[in-house]
This record gives structure tokens, C-alpha cells and sequence, in this order.
């Protein structure tokens, strides 16, 4: 992989992690369209590295009340909204998890298609523009949030394992079908991602570690801090006007893409 394939793929792995239009559907895709080589497991996990980075950095006062509650609750047992926030955040990360440890493999190994990536893209496109036509009039806030909610959207993001799912598209979508408002389904969506990201990445790093191959850490660098420049900017537009523009231009972005796949896979097919 050359420094511009790098640049090209980190940014892309920046700006769509946090939006709803799936990373890892792009990050297969547009390599693909290109005619490039497979970036490989490395370069994967230096830019999930980026995007972890720039979420953390995002929420670090969020992240140290979370934390600092979640531990402090232990000694006696009750937890205030922050703390319950944190146990929330664990719950939810819980189904995607078991998915993943369980299925990972096959998914990886069965549902990389680009049929497979159109569908999920137009599907899902659909169903938050469903949840988002019924956010106009949603008010929820995270304090009101439950472990039974938490659960579903947990389950929800079980789903963007399959790629072109969007893991952030398909818990904010959820969050919105449970009433809540579109800052607030995205606040929760980007907290659930550190577990989401951090997890997988530690299981790719211990991949990564047992294979003797060369390591071009030039390249490594460049992914893990485009992503994270690219993945930061994108979190702050994307928070600051959520709520005024609403989830339909990433929809129509989906329902777009999607087509778009469908005629590259039959060019390819025919």
C-alpha cells in the first residue's frame, strides 16, 4: 500500500465510522472500485485505532463522570444517572459481543458480498429514514434510558456486524424507534462505539502479533492519525447539527450507494 491508498482509505475510515453509512461497507468497497490490494489486518486496526482515539478525546469529560460514577457506585451498591450510563453502555455491548465471538468468522467469511452490502444498505437506509420521520416529536434524554432499552439497542448493533449495517446508523435508528431525540441517540450510539471498536481491536492487535510479517509503520502512522483528525472533525459537525438536519440526507446517501453496488455487481457478474 502506497502513502496515497493510505491517506484515501484512512480518511474514509474517519469520516465513516461515526456516520450512518457503514464503514466497513466502504472500506471493502472502495478498494474494490479501485482495483486496490486488501489493506490488510494492520492497517484495519491502526485506523480503528484513529477512530477510537478521536472518540475518546470527543467524550473525555463525559467518559471521566461515566467512569468515575461506575466505580464510586460500588461502595454502596446505588449508581446516579452517570454510573447507570455506564452499566447501560456495558449492557448494550454485551449481545454484539456474544454475535461476534460466536459468528464473527462466518460473517466475515460468508456476508462480505456486494449483493449482501447493497441490501443492508438500502434496508437499513429505510428503516432510519422510519425512525427519523418520528423524531420531530421525540424529547427522550439518557437519564430516562433503562437496561431494556439498553438491550435493544445492543441487539440492534449485533446487526452492523454484517457489513453495510452501519453499526452507528443501526443504534441510532434504534434509539429513535425507543422515543429518544436524535442528539441523544447519537451521544449514546458514539459512547457505545469505544467498547465496539476497542474490543475487536484488541482481538485483531492479538491477531496481528502472532503473524511474522513486516510491519510498514509509516503507513500505520498515517492511517491511525488521518482517521482520527478526519473521525474527530466528523463527530464535531455531525453532533452540532444532528438535530437540525436530521438523518434523510444519509438515507438518501444509502438508498444512492446502494444502487450504485447493484450496477457495479452486475457489470461485474455480466
Amino acid at each position: 500500500m502506497d502513502y496515497f491508498q493510505a491517506l484515501v482509505l484512512a480518511a474514509i475510515q474517519g469520516l465513516t465510522e461515526f456516520l450512518p453509512v457503514s464503514s466497513s461497507a466502504h472500506l471493502i468497497l472502495v478498494p474494490t472500485f479501485l482495483g486496490w490490494d486488501d489493506q490488510g489486518l494492520a492497517f484495519d486496526v491502526a485506523v480503528h485505532v484513529g477512530t477510537l482515539l478521536a472518540v475518546l478525546i470527543y467524550f473525555k469529560r463525559d467518559l471521566l463522570k461515566i467512569v468515575g460514577s461506575w466505580f464510586g457506585g460500588w461502595s454502596v451498591l446505588r449508581w446516579d444517572q452517570q454510573g447507570l450510563l455506564g452499566w447501560w453502555i456495558i449492557v448494550a455491548t454485551i449481545p454484539v459481543g456474544l454475535v461476534g465471538l460466536s459468528a464473527g468468522d462466518w460473517i466475515e467469511l460468508n456476508l462480505r458480498s456486494a449483493l449482501v452490502i447493497a441490501c443492508t444498505t438500502f434496508a437499513f437506509g429505510l428503516a432510519l429514514a422510519w425512525a427519523d420521520r418520528r423524531a420531530s416529536s421525540n424529547n427522550g434524554t439518557l437519564d430516562t434510558l433503562n437496561y431494556k432499552q439498553a438491550l435493544v439497542v445492543g441487539a440492534a448493533q449485533a446487526l452492523a456486524l454484517i457489513p453495510g449495517t452501519s453499526r452507528s446508523g443501526i443504534t441510532m435508528t434504534a434509539m429513535l424507534a425507543l422515543g429518544y431525540s436524535r442528539t441523544a441517540a447519537a451521544r449514546f450510539s458514539f459512547l457505545l462505539s469505544i467498547p465496539a471498536i476497542m474490543l475487536p481491536g484488541l482481538l485483531k492487535g492479538v491477531e496481528l502479533s502472532q503473524k511474522a510479517t513486516p510491519v510498514a509503520w509509516d503507513v500505520l502512522m498515517i492511517g491511525i492519525v488521518v482517521s482520527a483528525v478526519v473521525a474527530l472533525l466528523c463527530i464535531r459537525v455531525f453532533m452540532r447539527f444532528v438535530e437540525r438536519v436530521g438523518m434523510m440526507p444519509f438515507v438518501y446517501y444509502r438508498i444512492g450507494l446502494a444502487l450504485v453496488i447493484l450496477v457495479f455487481a452486475w457489470n461485474t457478474i455480466g
